[in-house]
């Protein structure tokens, strides 16, 4: 459900601190450089109004969702806003089974292998490997042994262009992107400027190049 929301380009766009008033420009910059997956996080500015502008503005080509998602109450207001994701900083199975009853593609954060088997159990899409910056790719090496081979994980927190590749070696199946790729104060061009560097890093590195380079 989500590995095809992540083709060709599995790079989530992770848009804290945006308001409502640009988030339709934002949205389309990143669409142009690729980008089909964007979270808005609920500790955002009116975070339910830039989904629902999001939804409206990019469609049904676009997942659209929340991302810092606590609770299950959160679920049903997101999805009133036109949200099909739901992203978490933890594994909290309760938020994951109201997401999935909702029909929604959920990706909770994980930190450890028990969490990791905990989240899959209660029905998640893929892992969120949180925060990434305190973890290695040695660590996800390891998990990737004994997790399903087609599940998505993606590494979240201090992921640049620069790093990707290592991540992808140890098993990596894409990232979420935060504040390399949008904080509050930059303008569309300047995140378009990002979002094309992180297109370019992922088609560098991505197996698919690595496979045509072979």
């Amino acid at each position: 459900m989500l590995s095809s929301w992540l083709n060709p380009l599995p790079l989530v766009a992770i848009l804290r601190g945006i308001c409502p008033d640009e988030a339709v420009a934002i949205g389309h910059v990143l669409a142009n450089a690729g980008f089909r997956v964007l979270e808005v996080p609920l500790n955002s500015p009116q975070p339910m109004e830039s989904i629902r502008r999001l939804s409206r503005s990019l469609g049904d080509n676009y997942l659209i969702g929340a991302g810092t998602v606590m609770t299950a109450a959160q679920v049903k207001d997101i999805a009133t806003a036109g949200g099909r994701l739901i992203v978490m900083p933890h594994a909290d199975t309760s938020v994951i089974r109201a997401a999935k009853e909702a029909g929604m593609v959920c990706v909770p954060g994980v930190a450890t292998p028990t969490e990791a088997f905990a989240a899959l159990a209660a029905g998640a899409d893929g892992l969120k490997l949180f925060p990434a910056d305190q973890l290695s790719p040695a660590a996800l090496k390891a998990w990737r042994a004994v997790l399903p081979k087609e599940l998505p994980v993606l590494p979240v927190g201090g992921i640049t262009p620069d790093n990707m590749a290592a991540w992808l070696a140890a098993g990596a199946q894409g990232f979420g992107i935060g504040s390399a790729l949008y904080a509050p104060g930059l303008d569309a061009n300047e995140v378009a400027s990002r979002a094309h560097a992180f297109a370019q890093a992922w088609a560098a590195v991505s197996p698919m190049s690595q496979e045509h380079r072979a």
